[in-house]
């Protein structure tokens, strides 16, 4: 059969789409980044070069550590490089179920569920938990996880100022159907924290279920115990501080089994690869050690050069409009120093930024070059 000679509808579709994108300025590219750790090579725009990134979730350099590659290799060899079927057919390998007991020790739950990514957790959570007749009130700025998740589930949405817990006391006061406040932890574009504590408090004299998305929380928030009433689930990943991929649930031993029985992205998908499981377990075992407070004071102060005491290793340097911090990404990447520019739809307009993340893995000497190309670009940014 001969093609159409002209466009079809849906190809001229595509093509108005993507002229639209490029008018606004907001075209991005894939490029391609081939390193292991922090240095590499960058090949994009035409151009091959050295860099250091600083734009990886690789806070505590585990995605390289000696023992976590060496468990990969492992579970690699034993069991494949797939689970080869969901977890509810024949998908579910030991090292799935050994990580998901550690996991929930970690995180000081009675259960613990892996999901193939950090993303799947919080759809999968969400959806089986925020049914017709439940409320969800959801902090403003939470990740685009957490907001697909309340869209795909059937309660009804409130959004929260960010980081207001006066607000989210009042939304629950407001509404006696079952409630479930959800929050980032760690905000992943301000690098900014959550009063963890207070939401607990106030969920807890509501009867409200809160959902704590830790993705990013590897410098704390570290709750303390929780208020008498509480109900908290803890959801993570393993593709950031655990250098590996998946994410998890750590909540109730009856929680765990609404979700093998309710969240679809769980149900419907193949299983997190051994491989993974077993690099993400090894990678625990690292941060629950003494090597593990070693790497994070080493990240703290690395944040401390920057920015002293900020609370995360995400450290914002907001510039405002896409123009400067687009032209601010590229002076650095001329210096071999790779540092996003994060724009808007990510970021509201006017609050365009440089997104720096820094990892245990980073020199003394790669910092010193960050701080200084950020001083020269931005004063008064840094320090």
């Amino acid at each position: 059969m001969a093609l159409p000679d002209h466009p079809t509808p849906w190809a001229a579709a595509v093509d108005d789409r993507l002229d639209r994108v490029r008018a606004e300025g907001r075209w991005r590219t894939v490029r391609r980044l081939d390193a292991l750790g922090p240095a590499g090579h960058l090949d994009g725009d035409g151009a091959d070069r050295a860099v250091t990134s600083f734009a990886s979730n690789d806070y505590l350099g585990l995605s390289a550590h000696p023992a976590v590659l060496a468990a990969a290799h492992e579970a690699l060899d034993r069991w494949g490089a797939g689970a080869t079927a969901s977890r509810l057919v024949v998908g579910s390998r030991p090292p799935h179920h050994a990580l998901e007991e550690d996991l929930a020790a970690w995180k000081g739950t009675d259960a613990a569920l892996v999901f193939p990514t950090g993303y799947m957790a919080n759809l999968g959570v969400l959806t089986a938990l925020a049914g017709p007749g439940t409320r969800i009130v959801s902090d403003e700025l939470n990740h685009a996880s957490i907001v697909d998740g309340c869209r795909l589930a059937r309660g009804e949405l409130a959004i929260a100022p960010h980081a207001d817990v006066a607000a989210v006391d009042r939304l629950l006061a407001a509404d006696d159907r079952p409630a479930v406040v959800v929050t980032d932890a760690v905000f992943s574009m301000d690098g900014d924290v959550a009063d963890v504590e207070g939401l607990a408090e106030v969920c807890a004299r509501h009867h409200a279920l809160l959902v704590l998305d830790e993705a990013h929380a590897v410098l704390g928030p570290d709750p303390g115990p929780w208020p008498a009433g509480a109900e908290v689930v803890r959801v993570g990943t393993l593709s950031k501080a655990l250098g590996a991929l998946g994410g998890f649930v750590a909540c109730s031993g009856a929680l765990r089994d609404l979700l093998v029985n309710a969240a679809r992205p769980f149900i419907f998908t193949t299983g997190l690869s051994p491989a993974d499981a077993a690099a993400g377990r090894a990678a625990l075992g690292v941060v629950r050690s003494a090597e593990g407070e070693v790497l994070r004071t080493r990240v703290r102060a690395h944040v401390d050069r920057l920015r002293p005491g900020h609370p995360s290793p995400i450290v914002p340097v907001v510039l405002g409009e896409e123009d400067a911090a687009v032209a601010a990404a590229a002076t650095l990447l001329d210096q071999g120093l790779l540092v996003p520019a994060i724009r808007p739809p990510t970021v509201p307009a006017g609050t365009s930024r440089l997104r720096v993340t820094l990892s245990a893995a980073h020199t003394d000497a790669q910092v010193d070059a960050l701080v200084a190309g950020l001083g020269a670009l931005a004063p008064g940014t840094v320090g």
